[in-house]
């Protein structure tokens, strides 16, 4: 089963996500309209959606207050992007334009604001502030997160420890966010919002170090986005870091002197090294090994489709394509 099928299973519910998204950010002004018209096209496989309302499925009824939820991270989640963006100097993101791209910095960082602002916004209509609480609290761990690494680009000593708190941080926090909210707004006991917790953040975990393979080698044309956006602002990732560690004292310099010099072949220089090594083959290993902890998080829950559709969801990021 591929993350598509799992998407029309609930087809109905992410509907209702994708038209509340829609009207909480209507305007009566034109210009901000079609900025939010082009930044939907970012949407893609809904992942974060998704694990909300699969994980409130998995452990009880979903409400309204669900679908709130899983537009609220959404819209957290867009506004990431369109502000990861602005810092990598992006151009393309799923075979479009960019914010940044097509209107400028100062317009893409407003737009990121705007789609911050609304999700508390619109997570402050549901009855409890718990939910604000949590939100408020991972987009912190997510400024953060984007804060560490900014302090240590180029950083040719970074080691794996502080790649972890990195991505733990800025990708991880939010996977492990949707799966608690979704349990929480459940019923769920605190044991079964720990389960779910756990399993979106190693789910969130390894999802990050295959979109660091990816920016290294993978294909712009495939992908649909501006590739080697790591290298060029200095962010060392796992590949990189594991290289660095265990490559012969030759190699390791020769890398050291290609990432410290810098020039427009770098990039494939350095793809060119990486695919002979054991290095992408070891990241590799590392997402499986996150994939395998979030899919044991699962072992306990009562069988249901929604329980194995998130087990299918961390085949799906084991096997993501390069």
């Amino acid at each position: 089963m591929t993350l598509a099928l799992v998407n029309e299973t609930i087809k109905k519910e992410l509907a209702a996500v994708e038209q509340l998204f829609t009207e909480e950010l209507a305007t009566d002004l034109t210009c901000v309209n079609n900025l939010i018209r082009h930044v939907s096209r970012f949407r893609g496989k809904m992942l974060r959606p998704t694990l909300v309302l699969l994980a409130g499925k998995a452990c009880g009824e979903l409400t309204d207050a669900h679908t709130v939820l899983a537009t609220v991270v959404e819209m957290v989640h867009m506004a990431t992007l369109v502000h990861d963006d602005v810092l990598d100097e992006a151009e393309l993101r799923r075979k479009g334009a960019t914010i940044n791209h097509l209107r400028g910095n100062e317009a893409a960082v407003l737009l990121g604001d705007y789609l911050i602002s609304h999700s508390f916004h619109l997570c402050s209509s549901l009855d409890s502030q718990f939910a604000s609480r949590i939100i408020g609290r991972t987009t912190n761990q997510v400024c953060e997160g984007e804060l560490l690494q900014i302090h240590h680009r180029n950083n040719l000593d970074l080691d794996e420890e502080t790649y972890f708190q990195i991505i733990s941080r800025k990708t991880a926090s939010l996977c492990a966010t949707c799966c608690l909210l979704g349990a929480k707004f459940a019923g769920a006991s605190e044991v079964r919002i720990s389960q779910l917790e756990l399993f979106g953040l190693s789910l969130g975990t390894a999802f990050q170090i295959q979109d660091d393979i990816i920016d290294l080698i993978g294909e712009a044309s495939t992908v649909g986005k501006t590739l080697g956006t790591d290298l060029e602002k200095g962010k060392l990732t796992l590949p990189i870091i594991h290289y660095l560690r265990t490559a012969s004292a030759q190699d390791r310099a020769r890398l050291r002197k290609i990432l410290e010099n810098g020039s427009n072949e770098r990039i494939e220089r350095i793809r060119d090294m990486l695919l002979v090594s054991d290095s992408i083959a070891y990241a590799r290993n590392c997402a499986k090994d996150h994939v395998h902890r979030a899919r044991a998080a699962l072992t306990t829950l009562p069988d249901s489709s929604a329980k194995r559709l998130l087990d299918t969801m961390a085949e799906f990021v084991a096997d993501r394509a390069v």
